[in-house]
């Protein structure tokens, strides 16, 4: 079974870009080997590590670090065209926050340890790019882990505490000390990294060549 890492972030729209350009490899390298399955695991990135828990306002953040609003319009204009081949429709007026990240990749980390956590991150996903939702939001975050099927006391008392608070930002960090600096980032069979929301046929090479380099 091949294991597929995906180091993102929430706030990330090329993450989400990502997310179905990955979708869109795993079917191209099916089409040759039907039989092909692999792991997605979710590592964190925090693409703005100095977000206040709290969030903070999202356009005026932009502006401050794009440079003002024609840059952030110019921005959001290519990230809707990269967006739309992949049935992925930005919403980016409806967001008022930007969010602080670190509970949501706590709920990612509890949630796969339980079974694929894919349908909870793309919610998420979507909640941030396409509602307007402020995923930093532990109400948020617990309304959108009962959607996606997960016990929500269960969810509720996890949030409610520091468990996992010191190991995500571990694994961050570790991921940092390894040369990660752009997300997404794909680590292929731990060994084959891509870099960026690439064409699928990058990441479908990528996944060939990992499984051709497992044969004897």
């Amino acid at each position: 079974m091949l294991t597929i890492e995906i180091v993102s972030d929430l706030v990330c729209p090329w993450c989400f870009i990502g997310l179905r350009r990955l979708d869109a490899a795993i079917a191209e390298v099916r089409r040759e080997l039907p039989d092909f399955d692999c792991v997605k695991r979710w590592r964190p990135f925090f693409l703005n590590p100095d977000t206040p828990p709290e969030g903070e306002p999202y356009r005026p953040f932009l502006e401050k670090k794009f440079g003002g609003p024609a840059a952030v319009d110019a921005l959001f204009e290519r990230v809707r065209a990269a967006g739309r081949p992949w049935g992925v429709e930005y919403a980016f007026e409806k967001i008022e926050v930007r969010a602080n990240t670190l509970q949501a990749h706590r709920l990612i980390h509890w949630a796969q340890q339980r079974g694929d956590a894919r349908p909870l991150v793309e919610r998420l996903f979507i909640g941030q790019f396409q509602r307007g939702e402020h995923v930093g939001d532990v109400a948020l975050l617990l309304q959108v882990a009962v959607e996606c099927g997960y016990p929500g006391e269960e969810v509720a008392a996890y949030l409610a505490s520091s468990q996992d608070v010191d190991a995500v930002r571990a694994m961050e960090a570790e991921g940092r000390q390894a040369g990660i600096r752009q997300v997404p980032t794909f680590i292929i069979d731990g060994r084959l990294v891509v870099i960026g929301a690439e064409d699928p046929a990058v990441l479908a090479s990528a996944i060939q060549r990992a499984l051709a380099d497992r044969r004897p």
